[in-house]
């Protein structure tokens, strides 16, 4: 089954939305889909903690918006790929947000005689089909800390490609530790 584009999950209102119900049984998600974003934190996490890793590059949002865990973790592989590539263990990278919020999906028949068997919107809260992380302006989605400043420019051109996979404006910001 394909996914539904961004467009189904309005920018304008981006909250969590429960449901409501006098029947208490009624007011819950009933499952919740499986987590698809693998690891968190990868590379030398000893050496970030540390504080042996004195550059830092953040990819940052620059709106509000949800960002599905399918594209955060289609992300997260392409970038841990090409800076084991690059940089073999002279890197830390953490993926900085976490998708908790349940999408979910009332879906429409289709066909002959589809009208007699759906509801509408009589039961709309619908199933669950994924999950989706709420993020706001000026909140880190990736964090890339190194040694050198010349690596610098692998890892500016690593999350640089990565924007397109997102759904928002990104930008990249740059840190000294002392």
């Amino acid at each position: 089954m394909a996914l539904r584009k961004a467009l189904a999950y309005s920018k304008k209102k981006v909250r969590p939305y429960t449901r409501k119900s006098n029947v208490r049984k009624k007011s819950y998600i009933k499952t919740i889909p499986q987590q698809k974003i693998v690891k968190f934190r990868m590379g030398d996490v000893k050496g970030y903690e540390k504080g042996k890793l004195k550059n830092i590059v953040k990819l940052v949002s620059g709106e509000k918006v949800l960002i599905r865990d399918n594209a955060l973790e289609a992300s997260r592989q392409y970038i841990n790929k090409i800076l084991e590539k690059e940089l073999a263990g002279q890197y830390y990278f953490e993926v900085k947000i976490f998708p908790h919020h349940i999408l979910r999906e009332n879906k429409v028949l289709t066909g002959a005689g589809a009208d007699r068997m759906q509801t509408g919107m009589q039961k709309s809260f619908g199933k669950t089909i994924g999950r989706a992380a709420i993020v706001y302006p000026n909140q880190t989605l990736f964090l890339v800390a190194f040694f050198h400043e010349n690596q610098r420019k692998i890892v500016n051109k690593v999350l640089g490609k990565i924007k397109a996979k997102l759904p928002c404006h990104s930008r990249l910001v740059f840190e000294k530790r002392a």
